[in-house]
């Protein structure tokens, strides 16, 4: 049966593409198919996931609206600036204290302090970081924003947060933008709006912290065999996309139609991860890339709440 492999994967990256099924499905899926090997012979999934991610995150720049984001955002900006920063800065030291590699550690505070799997994927090809490396993070990521799709309208009715304060909360706190929105959509139409559009400025700081990190990672290397820092092409791409999408006379069915495909293949590249990570792996990472992914969300999940009920 050496054609089930071929089988399989040709039918899983259909239902990835057409967006049947979701972004931690899909990881599922190829983790799944790689535990009972069914990974197709002299395919190399990460190296194509790679590319993909590249591709993914430009066209998810046609999503971010720079004046909205900006205008809606303006009063929470230090609170998304510190959070990020304090985020980031936890996650390489609570992840140093627990043993966790530092590229993993990097890779989970991105994804909790950004925008979740389009950081991770924006970063890890930045610190070129290995496939399985971006898989865990992921994986947690993905389990922690299935949590939070269920607790925050819990947690925002029990305490009678005004529909504003919770589109805030939930854009700051909840890592993927598909499970904000979700969040926010059981809230309130008016929390929908305001934890879209501030999410959407979030994920601006994709850029600066992709770079950064590309600077600090190849700084790192031994003087005999650094690099020149190489700045992500996609990097130049997002920051074009989401000007078009702010300012072009283009039809925004367009803009929504690209950011629509960059969102399905942002799910195909995630089969593609997950079909390269192996038991093994997950073996030897242990339990402490979920309880650093926990640790950090209950800081920026309690902390922005306090912030923005005080």
């Amino acid at each position: 049966m050496v054609i089930l492999p071929y089988l399989a994967f040709v039918l899983v990256a259909v239902l990835a593409l057409s967006g049947i099924i979701s972004s931690p499905l899909a990881l599922v899926i190829g983790f799944v198919m790689a535990g009972f090997g069914m990974v197709p012979r002299h395919f190399n999934p990460a190296q194509l996931a790679k590319k993909l991610l590249a591709l993914a995150i430009i066209l998810l720049g046609f999503g971010v609206n720079l004046e909205a984001a900006v205008a809606t955002t303006g009063e929470a900006l230090g609170l998304i600036i510190v959070s990020i920063v304090v985020t980031l800065g936890l996650g390489l030291l609570i992840g140093k204290w627990l043993g966790l590699d530092g590229k993993t550690a990097h890779l989970i505070g991105s994804g909790t302090a950004i925008c979740g799997g389009s950081a991770i994927a924006a970063v890890g090809p930045a610190i070129r970081a290995r496939s399985d490396q971006m898989a865990l993070a992921l994986a947690v990521v993905f389990i922690l924003n299935s949590v939070a799709l269920i607790v925050f309208p819990i947690i925002g009715r029990f305490f009678e947060l005004d529909q504003v304060t919770f589109g805030l909360w939930s854009a700051i706190a909840i890592h993927d933008t598909s499970s904000v929105v979700g969040a926010a959509e059981a809230y309130g139409d008016e929390a929908l709006v305001v934890a879209t559009t501030a999410k959407l400025a979030r994920a601006l700081w994709i850029i600066p912290v992709a770079l950064v990190s590309a600077w600090v990672y190849a700084r790192s290397q031994p003087k005999e065999g650094r690099a020149k820092i190489a700045m992500p092409w996609f990097i130049g791409g997002f920051v074009l996309t989401a000007a078009l999408a702010s300012y072009s006379p283009v039809g925004t069915d367009v803009f929504a139609l690209l950011f629509a495909i960059g969102k399905q293949i942002l799910v195909f590249c995630l089969f593609l991860i997950g079909l390269s990570l192996t038991l093994n792996r997950i073996r030897a990472a242990g339990f402490k890339p979920l309880l650093l992914a926990i640790i950090l969300w209950l800081i920026i999940a309690l902390g922005s709440f306090l912030w923005l009920t005080q």
